[in-house]
């Protein structure tokens, strides 16, 4: 963690019913981890937690064998944060549970908003929980799903074991077209390594460039594409390098996930770009489009900077801020990822092009 370490990291949750939620609850819940985590839920009732692991209900607040605190959520997120944050002792970190139909945009930009949770708490990711098994038809009948994977930071591929090694990669290139940014974990009943997936700093401008690091190699091929930042370190899958990606963005119509019109665009520019331009040109877009928008993602080589210019927007919602120098051996150039629905490619790279200085 960075010098954020006196607030509380949260994990924002979704997912699909079904998908395996519910048994990653149970075990942050229940395993001996040492760690105390509180998780903040819906309904009680989605979630099926175990009564003899609880000690003592207090109110809304119960507290598990292992140590760690589960509550719900009767009303409002931010009162409930608010009422954990007065209990005594500190959490490791807090999972807050969304429903399956939930878009987890609006509980996502709580913690930028509301200042008395902003000051004791810090997004650190948004995890979406996918079945391997039935994402293409949820992402053929649903826009949650779609909008759940799109707004993601990192995706816990569940259920794998269940579907063929060809299957897994199909399903893993149709959420890379609607997501180039996050990593996905591949997992069987949930049982990916919560330290893998809790405290990442998913939103931590400072890290977008340590979780990333080919984020800033030049893309392969001339389709601007993000190759491999995303691949699951712990397997070599490194096959899809040009499988699926050679091409440009063609294959995105025959794509399910195109019916509810999200994808990634990314852009790439070699040249330094002005810096009050790209702002004026990023609010425009954001202001225009931001409910369309549901993250973007960037690095920036700003004319006359020696650092470099990293920015995130979650809707409408931006912020950046200039981190770390670029070093000599580096090729400086900007790349930066919308992900969103209607976005128009051409429209939007001629935008950008336009703020080279």
């Amino acid at each position: 963690m960075t010098s954020m370490t006196d607030k509380t990291p949260v994990t924002v949750l979704t997912g699909y019913l079904g998908a395996g939620k519910t048994t990653l609850l149970n075990r942050i819940l229940t395993e001996d981890h040492g760690k105390t985590y509180a998780v903040i839920v819906n309904e009680f009732g989605e979630v099926g937690i175990d009564n003899d692991l609880i000690v003592g209900a207090d109110e809304e607040v119960f507290e598990m064998n292992n140590g760690c605190v589960c509550c719900t959520v009767r009303g409002d997120l931010i009162r409930v944060l608010s009422g954990l944050m007065k209990r005594k002792g500190k959490f490791d970190a807090i999972i807050v549970e969304t429903t399956g139909l939930a878009d987890p945009g609006p509980v996502a930009q709580t913690f930028f908003v509301d200042d008395d949770v902003k000051a004791k708490t810090q997004l650190d990711s948004v995890t979406a929980v996918v079945d391997a098994k039935h994402l293409p038809l949820r992402l053929a009948d649903s826009k949650e799903a779609v909008e759940q994977i799109a707004f993601a930071d990192q995706i816990v591929l569940n259920k794998t074991d269940l579907v063929s090694e060809d299957e897994l990669k199909s399903v893993e290139a149709a959420i890379r077209r609607l997501n180039p940014l996050a990593p996905i974990h591949r997992a069987q009943r949930s049982n990916v390594p919560l330290d893998a997936i809790l405290g990442r700093g998913g939103f931590d401008l400072g890290r977008i460039t340590d979780v990333h690091p080919d984020f800033l190699n030049p893309p392969h091929g001339e389709d601007g594409h993000i190759h491999d930042e995303n691949c699951d370190h712990d397997h070599d899958h490194h096959h899809h390098h040009g499988d699926h990606d050679h091409g440009h963005h063609h294959h995105d119509h025959e794509d399910h996930a195109a019916a509810a019109g999200i994808r990634g665009v990314s852009l790439t520019l070699n040249r330094p770009i002005h810096g009050q331009r790209v702002t004026n040109w990023l609010n425009q877009v954001l202001q225009d489009q931001g409910p369309d928008i549901l993250r973007a993602k960037g690095i920036l080589d700003v004319a006359g900077e020696d650092r470099r210019l990293v920015f995130q927007a979650v809707h409408m919602i931006l912020e950046g801020d200039f981190q770390g120098e670029w070093t000599a051996g580096d090729k400086r150039y900007s790349r930066l990822v919308f992900i969103g629905r209607n976005l128009d490619e051409a429209k939007l790279k001629a935008g950008f092009e336009a703020c080279a200085a």
